[in-house]
């Protein structure tokens, strides 16, 4: 009788060491999880906020057509010199190795390019952008030193009724860049290129 007492003790603990190592495995897994799903809520808000400012950045391509649409840029040869005022440069800005401005990219040098910054207060959205003229020199434009969109003669692909509408006119190519810093240091670059609108 002595020794099966003593097989059951020690059956006991056995089956205790090895329910408290499952335990600590469960707490580990549990951890994990709740690491995992802070990260992905994280995430998730992060992707909100630049969504976000992505639709706000639209603003500054609203301010751009306007310009050149009725403002003060829609005449011949008033895009000619830089104005600043309309943060315009009238040749093609310097940029980093990903396209973006570098006037965009430092304070000082974005004073120098541009007067306008769309600030909105109270959710600490701010929109910079800037206008540039895809053109080595100021001054009028000629096809040696400026992009233009593509001409009657270059080729078109497309169907049927593309080919038989006649090609666009020859324009020249104008840049936007936006940078628009928000919340929780989020920030987004947007770039677009255009030609005057008719």
């Amino acid at each position: 009788m002595t020794t099966s007492l003593r097989r059951q003790s020690r059956e006991r603990g056995v089956v205790l060491l090895i329910c408290l190592i499952v335990l600590v495995v469960l707490l580990a897994g549990g951890v994990a999880v709740v690491r995992s799903m802070n990260t992905t809520l994280s995430s998730a808000g992060n992707l909100a906020f630049k969504r976000d400012l992505v639709n706000r950045g639209e603003q500054a391509a609203v301010k751009a057509l306007e310009l050149f649409s009725t403002g003060a840029l829609s005449t011949i040869g008033a895009d000619y010199d830089d104005a600043t005022q309309y943060n315009y440069s009238a040749m093609r800005l310097d940029t980093n190795d990903r396209g973006i401005p570098l006037a965009l990219l430092k304070d000082e040098l974005y004073k120098a390019k541009a007067a306008n910054t769309i600030e909105q207060t109270g959710d600490f959205v701010k929109i910079r952008y800037l206008i540039d003229r895809l053109c080595n020199a100021s001054g009028a434009s000629s096809k040696s030193t400026c992009v233009y969109a593509p001409a009657a003669t270059d080729v078109r692909g497309g169907s049927v009724q593309e080919a038989g509408r006649p090609p666009p006119a020859k324009t020249l190519v104008y840049r936007l860049t936006v940078r628009v810093d928000g919340p929780r240091d989020t920030q987004v670059f947007l770039q677009s290129s255009f030609t005057k609108p008719e």
